[in-house]
């Protein structure tokens, strides 16, 4: 078996349709995942696809590695659902890329209306998630509870501007790689908590700029990595602590949801490369309701209504399934 049999010879499409039909959805996906607060795998139930996702994601498993790292490359390989893969990451990967820019030029010149968007996207997030509660018992109440404070807490001692080093990027990969198997959990969100969204689109808008390439191929490492690692420990907590893992992110999404407040106030800054770069600030209430808070609170409604059309469109689906 030559080695191009040996990726493709997995579970995936078996047509030149059915590929591109997987992009289609792989496209969606990556269109979801660039803005905070709406999921992927959200996107991935409402296209079909999420038991698939899974199982793919899962086939990156202790033997494949081991496998690659004894230099059997074939068995390696073949373990990997690479069929199913490669068609939805190269529609993921266009997605990113084409909307990244998008993105990073609204932060960059609206930064407002922008947050405002992202807060109410996570708003309702932070409502669909919490139906994934079965019983909302004492258990899953401390779980909320402590997820709430622990993250509000945590995103206060993370300074707005987090390290650019290898190292960190990586873990960024390994974390925002998990929301994949999340509906719900966005993984550009978790990049705004981490202080790295701005960095990594940027990155994305010009990939073969000046050191972005390193940058994408060291975050993609850590993608590998938490794909690996994280993906399996989250699929035993939620095996065998469903209620009590769902609330605990609920909770999580709750107090991280300061990171996104649109209204802040600069304490500390200073240049870095002529560039400002903010090291400290506080959230603020705005000074005045004028047009732009009309505005604002209207992204936010916008924001939550669309999450919940997500929902309802999954819910309506899988029913008809």
């Amino acid at each position: 078996m030559s080695f191009l049999q040996s990726v493709l010879s997995g579970p995936g499409p078996r047509t030149r349709s059915e590929a591109l039909l997987l992009a289609a959805k792989g496209f969606c996906m990556g269109a979801a995942d660039i803005v905070p607060g709406v999921s992927g795998g959200t996107v991935a139930f409402i296209t079909g696809i999420y038991e698939q996702l899974i199982e793919a994601i899962r086939s990156v498993n202790a033997k494949a590695i081991s496998a690659f790292l004894h230099g059997r490359l074939h068995a390696s390989v073949q373990e990997i659902h690479f069929r199913f893969l490669i068609p939805l990451f190269i529609g993921l990967g266009c997605a990113l890329v084409s909307m990244a820019g998008l993105m990073n030029s609204l932060m960059k010149n609206a930064p407002v209306l922008t947050w405002s968007l992202f807060l109410g996207l996570i708003a309702g997030s932070v409502l669909l998630v919490s139906r994934g509660v079965e019983k909302w018992n004492a258990a899953a109440l401390s779980s909320l509870v402590l997820g709430a404070i622990a993250s509000w807490f945590l995103v206060g001692m993370l300074p707005v501007s987090t390290p650019e080093s290898w190292w960190f990027i990586v873990l960024c990969g390994m974390i925002a790689i998990c929301a994949m198997i999340l509906p719900g959990i966005s993984g550009a969100f978790l990049l705004l908590i981490l202080g790295k969204y701005e960095y990594i689109t940027g990155a994305l808008r010009n990939p073969f700029d000046g050191g972005n390439l390193l940058v994408l191929a060291t975050f993609a490492c850590g993608c590998v990595v938490g794909i690996a690692a994280f993906s399996r420990l989250l699929h035993v907590f939620l095996s065998r602590y469903h209620s009590q893992t769902i609330a605990c992110l609920t909770g999580f999404m709750i107090g991280a949801s300061r990171k996104v407040w649109p209204w802040k106030e600069v304490l500390e800054s200073k240049m870095v490369n002529g560039k400002l770069r903010v090291l400290r600030d506080t959230n603020v209430l705005p000074d005045q309701f004028d047009t732009q808070v009309m505005y604002a609170v209207g992204l936010m409604a916008l924001g939550f209504a669309l999450v919940l059309l997500l929902d309802y469109v999954s819910r309506k689906g899988q029913k008809n399934a």
